[in-house]
């Protein structure tokens, strides 16, 4: 507390409650030996390799990402964990795909258009394609009904279908792609003002993001492309407007033309990643599970920069590791958890929380019997609004399934003396930072929550997220609070009631 505070305290006489808060001292416990264990020298310690340029910023299935990796995986076996993925393994292996454009083209009217600068698609959903002089025909806005059927003509060979993306009478596009496929559609180009992008379609367009393999679909979907007014020009020998004028006019006379030749060949990479799993095996309740979780991915290199992720998250992964090494000296001095502990460092989070994602839907335990997960992403900073009182956390989640969750976080902030700060906690937050980490994907299966967080600062995603940036006293009583909050949910009589349901 600041002077200012205990002064202010002392002279107001009739501020008892005051006076009484300042004087009493942090409470002890079974786990508070323990607990100390936690130190920022050993925290620094950890975050200067796990955060360090050599990792590379831990990108999702990079090296950096497997070096990460198998430093967690040394530190849990030097605490004495047991594997906690299965047939004696740390790692809970997943394959991701990434698709990469490698060339695409239109040519036509004489003219070669280029993905990027007068069209674009879906990269991920577009398949690889080689035509020739194919001919094209308009198709108005592509919506068949009683009133209208823009195919009359169209006959039944193969053809590029165009239309325009615009009055589509409420007609998703998909579809309309449905009823240009029936029509003989190989692909279909919708033409659209914004596909004119002038080069701004950058490495992005180019590229997807992760994404999970998945089934194929046997329904046939012709490819699409959003094509610039230009575009259809080169085609049909006239100006778009004269074109969509015909087609708002419901004008039935097809018209038609050709595209010279379209290309589009693009590569699909498996990316290998996992989720590292470590356990401390309960003792009368073995059988239920108390899940402490961190990502250890960050964002990776970009633009030539290492982006660290000293704080996201490479504070809830070191402190996961301390709290490992906690628990297991009070396991080897006779105290270990009536609960099971499952301490587990996913990754993925940065692409979409997939690591986390996959283990809820792979679970290695059975959900039904997981108690809670206590998840940290980003408590090793201070956020500008607590510039002037720094001692504070973010707690989000804690009441939204149980009842019994926040007293038992309020009952173990006696230890640490945080300043609990349930801004983010509001249904109403439009940060929606609720929905934005691993405990999340626990939630969704009824299983309660608190996710710890110090809010975002100026190097949230940059290349300043790095370990000489980091608080490290804060850090340590942060981990702290998790690990008495962990310590009694782990050890009390009864299970977290699940017995609410707020957003």
């Amino acid at each position: 507390m600041k002077k200012q505070s205990m002064l202010a305290c002392l002279l107001a006489v009739g501020t008892a409650a005051c006076a009484q808060k300042a004087a009493t001292p942090l409470k002890r416990s079974a786990a508070t030996s323990y607990a100390e264990t936690i130190t920022p020298a050993k925290l620094k310690k950890h975050l200067f390799i796990v955060a360090g340029d050599e990792m590379e910023g831990r990108e999702t299935g990079k090296a950096g990402q497997y070096k990460a990796a198998k430093y967690i995986i040394e530190q849990f076996k030097a605490a004495g964990l047991q594997p906690g993925a299965g047939n004696g393994e740390w790692e809970q292996p997943f394959t991701l795909l990434q698709d990469t454009l490698n060339q695409s083209s239109i040519q036509a009217g004489g003219k070669t258009f280029t993905f990027g600068q007068e069209y674009y698609g879906s990269v991920k959903e577009l398949t690889n394609q080689q035509l020739g002089a194919t001919p094209a025909f308009f198709a108005g806005f592509g919506v068949v009904n009683d009133a209208m059927d823009p195919y009359k003509g169209a006959g039944s060979s193969e053809k590029i279908v165009v239309i325009a993306d615009t009055e589509g009478k409420g007609t998703p596009l998909t579809d309309r792609l449905r009823t240009a496929a029936n029509h003989g559609a190989v692909a279909v180009f919708v033409v659209s003002e914004r596909a004119n992008l002038g080069g701004r379609g950058g490495s992005r367009m180019r590229r997807t993001g992760l994404y999970w393999p998945m089934m194929k679909n046997m329904e046939y979907i012709p490819n699409s492309y959003f094509v610039s007014p230009e575009v259809a020009s080169a085609i049909f020998g006239k100006q778009w407007p004269e074109l969509l004028a015909a087609a708002k006019a419901g004008n039935t006379t097809p018209a038609t033309g050709q595209v010279s030749a379209l290309a589009f060949s693009k590569g699909t990479e498996e990316i290998k990643s996992s989720n590292v799993l470590g356990i401390l095996p309960g003792t009368d309740l073995k059988d239920e599970y108390v899940f402490l979780t961190a990502h250890y991915d960050h964002i990776g290199v970009i633009d030539g920069k290492i982006h660290n992720g000293a704080d996201d998250d490479g504070s809830g992964t070191v402190a996961i590791i301390a709290m490992a090494d906690a628990f297991m000296k009070a396991k080897k001095a006779g105290k270990g958890p009536r609960r099971t502990v499952v301490f587990m460092t996913v990754s993925g989070e940065e692409k979409g929380l997939l690591g986390s994602q996959y283990y809820t839907d792979h679970p290695i335990y059975p959900l039904a019997q997981t108690v809670t997960d206590l998840n940290i992403d980003m408590i090793g900073r201070i956020d500008d609004e607590h510039r002037q009182d720094t001692n504070y956390v973010y707690i989000i989640g804690d009441d939204k399934l149980s009842s019994d969750l926040r007293p038992i976080s309020e009952a173990a902030n006696a230890h640490t003396g945080l300043k609990l700060d349930y801004k983010y906690n509001d249904p109403n937050d439009p940060n929606r930072f609720y929905y934005r980490s691993d405990h999340y994907m626990f939630a969704q299966h009824k299983i309660p929550i608190i996710f710890y967080f110090n809010g975002v600062h100026e190097d949230y995603h940059r290349a300043g997220d790095k370990p000489e940036k980091i608080h490290y006293n804060l850090l340590a009583k942060r981990a702290k609070l998790v690990f008495y909050t962990a310590w009694e949910v782990a050890n009390r009589q009864d299970r977290l009631k699940v017995d609410r349901n707020e957003k």
